[in-house]
C-alpha cells in the first residue's frame, strides 16, 4: 500500500511537471522571430517569439530610433513614422511610459508629440490611435498597440510581441457614459493621436 501511495505521489509531481515542460518547449507558431505575421496600411508586424526576446535595435538611416526588435514599441513607432510621417521627440522609454499621467485629457503629450486621451475620455478612440496598457506583475514594461478598427461598440487593435502563442489582433468592447468613452479593459491607460492640421 505504501508503494502505491509513493507511486501516486511521484505521478502527481511528474505528470504536471512534464506537461508544463512540454508546453514550454512546444512551439505555438510556425514563425521564427523577425518573420512578418500581419500588417496595417503596409506596415509589417513581425513575430518576436517569447515576449522578452530582443533581436537588436531598429534605427532609421537618419538615426531615428524605432526601438528594440521586435518589441511592441518598435512596431508602433515604426507605424507612426512610415504611415503617418511622425517622429516622436523622445524616442526612448517603455510602453507604459508613452502615457504621461501629468498630461490632461485632450492635451499634447510633449514627449511623444501626440494628443493624449485617458481611458474615459470625451474623445472616442479612432483608427491609428496608439493604445497604451499599464504594467503588470508579470510585465513591468506595459504594452502598446495601434487601433486598427472601430465598429459599433468594439475596437480592434493590431500589436507586435503579444506573446509567442497570442494573436497580433485583439478586440475590446467600449461604451460611452455621460459623454465619456471607456474601453473595457482595466489595463488600458488611454490613447495617443497625431494632431490633424
Amino acid at each position: 500500500m505504501k508503494i502505491r501511495r509513493g507511486l501516486s505521489l511521484v505521478a502527481l509531481i511528474l505528470v504536471p511537471t512534464t506537461f508544463v515542460l512540454l508546453w514550454k518547449l512546444t512551439p505555438c507558431s510556425d514563425y521564427t522571430p523577425g518573420e512578418p505575421v500581419d500588417s496595417l496600411h503596409g506596415v509589417l508586424v513581425y513575430y518576436n517569439g517569447s515576449v522578452g526576446n530582443v533581436s537588436g535595435r531598429n534605427v532609421t538611416s537618419d538615426g531615428y530610433n524605432f526601438g528594440l526588435k521586435y518589441q511592441c514599441v518598435e512596431f508602433v513607432k515604426r507605424y507612426y513614422y512610415q504611415h503617418l510621417g511622425h517622429k516622436m521627440p523622445d524616442t526612448y522609454g517603455h510602453a507604459k511610459d508613452f502615457f504621461d499621467r501629468k498630461t490632461a485629457d485632450g492635451e499634447l503629450n510633449t514627449k511623444r508629440g501626440l494628443l493624449q486621451f485617458k481611458n474615459g475620455s470625451r474623445s472616442k478612440p479612432k483608427v491609428n490611435d496608439l493604445l497604451i496598457f499599464s504594467a503588470t506583475s508579470s510585465n513591468p514594461y506595459g504594452h502598446v498597440a495601434i487601433v486598427s478598427a472601430v465598429e459599433g461598440d468594439e475596437i480592434e487593435i493590431i500589436q507586435q510581441n503579444p506573446g509567442k502563442c497570442a494573436s497580433s489582433r485583439a478586440t475590446y468592447d467600449f461604451s460611452v457614459e455621460a459623454g465619456k468613452w471607456k474601453i473595457e479593459n482595466q489595463r488600458i491607460l488611454g490613447w495617443l493621436r497625431k494632431k490633424t492640421l
